[in-house]
């Protein structure tokens, strides 16, 4: 079994402060991409949106969270060790490989999101990055396109 990534929040104010913090690196990413397409400061104005800003932050996030991959078995023994963690699990059950990011603060006792693969581990990893975004996270986070990501040319755009 081995592990990547460096987001684990333990609690909904973790993941807030943890999502909160992406906002800075989700404005330059965007900027930076805006000047890498060419966008003149009104074409950035018109298509550089708080809501373009805010799903660059919620990939960020996903992508950042803390996963681990094995096998079925070291799944399951990971499941016995932690006896309050509920599976959720998305793929067939008749494949080798398995990643899985905890979420302590969920459900009952805590949520393993989880995802079978075969030999696709690239995949699977995105795939359960996002699941447990959307399922676990999207609710504890501010919604993207709230305003707080906006990055207009008044606010640092790319001819700023």
């Amino acid at each position: 079994m081995d592990t990547e990534g460096s987001l684990a929040p333990e609690t909904p104010a973790e993941a807030r402060e943890e999502y909160g913090a992406l906002a800075p690196a989700a404005k330059v990413a965007v900027r930076e991409a805006a000047r890498a397409m060419e966008f003149d400061r009104e074409e950035y104005a018109e298509r550089v949106t708080g809501e373009v800003v805010g799903t660059v932050r919620d990939a960020l996030f996903a992508s950042l969270l803390r996963v681990h991959v094995g096998t079925g078995e070291e799944f399951d023994a990971w499941l016995d060790d932690h006896p309050g963690y509920e599976p959720d699990v998305a793929g067939s059950e008749n494949v080798e490989r398995v990643v899985w990011h905890p979420v302590p603060f969920a459900g009952e006792g805590g949520v393993a999101v989880a995802a079978t693969f075969h030999d696709e581990r690239e995949a699977a990893l995105g795939t359960l990055r996002r699941r447990a975004f959307g399922r676990v996270y999207r609710e504890h986070l501010p919604a993207s396109g709230d305003g707080e990501g906006d990055a207009g040319p008044e606010r640092g755009g790319p001819e700023a």
